[in-house]
C-alpha cells in the first residue's frame, strides 16, 4: 500500500514541486521524475517502513531507501573516511556488476550512530508505480532456468571480477550466495564485503562452483564439472586461464547462435551550433543490416576544436578507424582470439590518434588550437560485442531489463573517483569536473590510454552510441524505457528512434550538436543436442577483459598486423605422421647422436671449443607503473588542488598546479609529518607573454605545506596527463564547449 506521506520533489530547481511517487512526469513541469532506490550497506535499518529518514530518505524496508528529493546532491563522506568505501569507487570501471556510492545518511541517534552508507542501482525490481521492491534472484535460484549460453556467461563474469576483486581485498564477495545476484543477463553484487585477513582462493571459488554441476544445461553439464575440479585440485591456478576456459566453452556454444544486427546513424547540428562537429559510421541515415552484410560496425565521433578544425577531426577519424577495423574483421569469427583483438582495437584507435597528432603537427597547432574527437565504437561479432572508446562519447546497453551505460567518461571527475579520492557525485558538483583527461589527437599515442571491453550477449538488446550532446543532463536515463525499450518489445525501429533521440537532444538540452548510432542485435538461440568438450590449457596468454588497457601503436595497414589467428593444434599435426615414417626417423636421430659423441672423441682435448663467460649485463626486469598518490610524493610530480588553499598570507584558489621542488621531514613532529615546497604552475588561461616581456613578468609563487593538510587539499595527476608544468604539453584539461543550461521541459513524452 502505498504511503500518503511519500512525495517525490521535482528536480527541475526552477520548480521544486511535489508529486506522487507514482508519476513519471513532473505535474507542474513535466521533467521526467527519477525513482532512486538504493541500498543500505551492512546489517539493515532499524526504521520502521514508512520512515523519512534526513528530511529525504524514506524507509522502504530494512535494507532500502527511496530518495524523494532527486535533485539535491546527497551528502558524501568525508575525505578522512574514504578508506572504508574506497574498493567501490576505485572498481568504478566494474559499476555493471558493483554498485556505486551515493552518499550517507549523517547519524540519527543510537539506532545509526556510525551514519548509514548508501549504494545505487543496486540489483533490485520495481515497477516504478509503487513502493513494492524486490532483490532480483541470486545466482542459486536462478541458475536452473538459464539457457546453457548464459550459464557460462554468468560464470565468465564473475571469472573476469576475480581478479580486481582480490586486488582491493573484496574477492569473497564473490563466494556469497546472498551477494551474487543476476538481472537478466548481467551478475550484480548487492555490496561488496572485506576479505579476511587471507585472502579466498580459487580453490574456494571451484568448491562455491560445484554446487552448480547438477541443475546445469545437459551441453555444458560435464564442462562445468571439469572447471569446477581442475580448480579444487589446482589445475587451473589463474584467473586467466579461467577465462581462457570459460571463452572456449563460449565459442562452442556460440555456433548454436544466431543473431541479426541492424545499424542506424543520425547526426544533427542542433539549435545552437553554427556547424556539425560530429561524424558518424555508417554515414548519417544510412541502415546497415547483417546479414546480408558480413559485418557490422558503427562508430560515433564528437569534434573538438570548435573553428579550429573539430569537424575535420572526427571526419578523419571515422575514416581510419572503419579502415582499420574492416581488415581486423576479415578473419572468420571463429578463429578470432578475443583478448588479441582487444589489443588491435586499442591498437586502431592510436593509429588514428597518431593521425591527427600529426597533422595539428604539421599546421603548427599548439594547446587549445590542437583539433581533436572522441570516439566511441561497437563491434558485433558472433556472440560477442565489443565496445572501444576515447573521451566522452557513451555507450549505453538496453536490454528488457534495464539501461546500462557500460563506457566510462575519460574526464576529471572519473578520474578522481577511479583513483580512490572522491564519491561520483560528489566530483560531478566540481568545477572543471566534465573537462576531458583524453581525446584523439591531442597527444602522443604514448600517453593515450583507449578503453575496450567486451561482453557475451545471450539476448535482444540495443547498444546506443551518443554524443554529448543527448547524454548531457541525464537524457538517456530519462527516457530509454518510453522510446528505447519499445525496440526490444516490436513496437518500433532503430529508424524512428533514432529521429525521436535526436528530437529530445535539440528540445531538451540543445547546447550542441546530436549524433547517435544504434545497434539493434537479435539473438536466435538453440541448445546444443551434444555436450561440450571440456579443454583445460596448460599455459595461456589470454588476459583478464579490464575495462581499462593501455594501447601499443602498431601499423595495421600492414596485413601482417591482422588479428590473431588461432593455428590448428601443432600435436595434432604429429600424429598424424604414417607409422611407417616414425620407425625411420628415429633410427637416423640416433644414428646421428652416436657419430657425433664418437667424434668428439678423437678430438684432441686442446681443439674442443671452451664456453666463453663474457661480462655480460643482465638488465634487471622494470617495476611497473604504481599510481602516484600524495602518501609516495617524489619531486617533479604535479598536483592539482581540489580546494582553496589559504597559507602564509596566500591564497591559490581550487584548480591550480603545482609543481613538487622537495619534501623534507619535520623534526620533532609526531604524527611524522613532512613539509612539502610546492612550485605554481602557470595559469592555464593566462595567454603566454611575448618573449621580451619575460623579463617584468613576475617571480613564480611557491607554498610550503604539510603533507597532513595536502592529502586532503589536492591529487596528484598521473603520467601521461596534460599540465600546465609541462613545456610541452597543453596547457590544461581538453575541454569541450560550455554546455549552456538546458531548456526547460514543456511536455511529456
Amino acid at each position: 500500500m502505498e504511503n500518503d506521506a511519500a512525495t517525490l520533489y521535482c528536480p527541475n530547481e526552477l520548480c521544486q514541486a511535489p508529486n506522487p511517487i507514482s508519476h513519471k512526469f513532473c505535474l507542474r513541469c513535466s521533467t521526467p521524475l527519477p525513482k532512486r532506490y538504493l541500498w543500505v550497506q551492512g546489517d539493515g535499518l532499524s526504521f520502521a517502513a514508512g520512515e523519512i529518514l534526513a528530511d529525504r530518505y524514506l524507509v522502504i524496508d530494512k535494507s532500502v531507501v527511496f530518495d524523494t528529493q532527486p535533485g539535491i546532491s546527497p551528502q558524501a563522506p568525508e575525505l578522512d573516511n574514504l578508506s572504508d568505501i574506497r574498493p567501490y569507487l576505485r572498481l568504478i570501471p566494474y559499476r555493471l556488476n558493483i554498485p556505486q556510492v551515493y552518499g550517507i545518511i549523517p547519524p540519527i541517534d543510537e539506532r545509526s550512530p556510525n551514519g548509514i552508507l548508501l549504494l545505487e542501482k543496486p540489483p533490485l525490481l520495481t515497477d516504478g508505480t509503487t513502493q513494492e521492491v524486490k532483490l532480483c534472484p541470486n545466482l542459486i535460484t536462478a541458475w536452473g532456468d538459464a539457457t546453457s549460453m548464459r550459464q557460462l556467461n554468468w560464470l565468465w563474469q564473475i571469472a573476469n571480477l576475480w581478479q580486481p576483486l582480490l586486488s582491493e581485498g573484496v574477492a569473497s564477495s564473490l563466494l556469497d550466495p546472498y551477494l551474487i545476484r543476476v538481472e537478466g543477463s548481467l551478475v550484480r553484487l548487492l555490496e561488496l564485503r572485506n576479505d579476511d585477513s587471507t585472502a579466498p582462493s580459487l580453490i574456494q571459488l571451484g568448491e562455491f562452483w560445484q554446487q552448480l554441476h547438477k541443475q546445469a544445461k545437459p551441453a555444458i553439464a560435464e564442462l562445468i564439472h571439469k572447471i569446477s575440479s581442475s580448480l579444487i585440485n589446482e589445475e587451473i591456478r589463474s584467473a586467466e586461464q579461467l577465462i581462457a576456459v570459460l571463452d572456449n566453452g563460449l565459442a562452442q556454444l556460440g555456433r548454436s547462435q544466431k543473431p541479426t544486427i541492424k545499424i542506424f546513424t543520425k547526426t544533427d547540428t542542433g539549435p545552437s551550433r553554427q556547424r556539425n562537429e560530429d561524424a558518424c559510421y555508417p554515414p548519417p541515415d544510412t541502415l546497415v543490416s547483417k546479414p546480408p552484410q558480413p559485418t557490422a560496425l558503427a562508430i560515433v565521433c564528437d569534434g573538438i576544436g570548435g573553428h579550429e578544425g573539430g569537424n575535420v577531426a572526427s571526419n578523419l577519424a571515422i575514416e581510419t578507424i572503419q579502415q582499420q577495423v574492416n581488415q581486423l574483421t576479415k578473419v572468420p569469427s571463429d578463429h578470432i582470439d578475443p583478448a588479441m583483438l582487444l589489443t588491435d582495437l586499442e591498437s586502431a584507435v592510436a593509429v588514428v590518434n597518431d593521425k591527427i597528432s600529426q597533422r595539428n603537427d604539421s599546421e603548427n597547432r599548439q594547446g587549445r588550437k590542437r583539433m581533436g574527437t572522441t570516439l566511441v565504437m561497437a563491434l558485433p561479432i558472433a556472440h560477442e560485442m565489443y565496445i572501444t572508446h576515447v573521451g566522452d562519447s557513451r555507450a549505453y546497453w538496453i536490454t528488457r531489463q534495464g539501461c546500462y551505460q557500460v563506457t566510462l567518461d575519460d574526464d576529471v571527475a572519473s578520474r578522481e573517483v577511479r583513483l580512490g579520492y572522491a564519491v561520483y557525485r560528489e566530483a560531478i558538483e566540481q568545477s572543471g569536473s566534465g573537462s576531458l583527461v583524453q581525446a584523439l589527437g591531442m597527444s602522443p599515442s604514448t600517453s593515450l590510454h583507449p578503453t575496450s571491453q567486451r561482453f557475451i550477449l545471450d539476448e535482444d538488446a540495443v547498444f546506443l552510441l551518443t554524443s554529448d550532446g543527448l547524454s548531457d543532463f541525464d537524457r538517456v536515463e530519462d527516457y530509454w524505457e518510453t522510446e528505447i525499450l519499445p525496440i526490444l518489445t516490436g513496437q518500433t525501429d532503430v529508424v524512428e528512434v533514432a529521429e525521436k533521440l535526436v528530437e529530445i537532444a535539440n528540445t531538451k538540452n540543445g547546447h550542441d550538436n546530436v549524433t547517435i548510432a544504434l545497434v539493434h542485435y537479435q539473438v536466435n538461440y538453440v541448445e546444443p543436442q551434444s555436450s561440450l568438450t571440456p579443454f583445460i590449457p596448460e599455459n595461456v596468454s589470454t588476459k583478464a577483459v579490464e575495462p581499462t588497457r593501455t594501447a601499443q601503436t602498431k601499423d595495421l595497414s600492414n596485413p601482417n598486423a591482422k588479428t590473431q589467428v588461432i593455428p590448428e593444434n601443432p600435436r595434432a599435426k604429429i600424429a598424424q605422421l604414417p607409422l611407417q615414417w616414425i620407425v625411420p626417423l628415429i633410427l637416423v636421430v640416433a644414428a646421428g647422436t652416436f657419430g657425433y659423441f664418437l667424434m668428439r672423441l678423437r678430438l684432441p682435448l686442446s681443439t674442443q671449443p671452451v664456453a666463453s663467460n663474457p661480462d655480460t649485463t643482465v638488465q634487471p626486469t622494470p617495476e611497473p607503473t604504481a599510481v602516484r598518490k600524495i602518501e609516495n610524493l617524489a619531486q617533479g610530480w604535479v598536483i592539482e588542488t581540489n580546494r582553496e588553499i589559504i597559507n602564509s598570507k596566500q591564497k591559490f584558489p581550487k584548480g591550480t598546479y603545482f609543481q613538487v621542488i622537495d619534501q623534507k621531514p619535520i623534526p620533532n613532529s609526531a604524527n611524522k609529518d613532512s613539509l612539502v615546497n610546492l612550485q605554481e604552475c602557470p595559469n592555464p588561461d593566462t595567454p603566454t607573454p611575448p618573449k621580451d616581456a619575460a623579463a617584468s613578468q613576475p617571480p613564480k609563487k611557491t607554498l610550503r605545506i604539510e603533507l597532513s593538510k595536502l592529502q586532503s587539499s589536492g591529487i596528484v595527476l598521473q603520467p601521461g596527463e596534460t599540465n600546465p608544468c609541462e613545456d610541452t604539453a597543453p596547457a590544461a584539461p581538453v575541454n569541450q564547449p560550455p554546455a549552456t543550461t538546458p531548456q526547460k521541459d514543456e511536455n511529456p513524452t
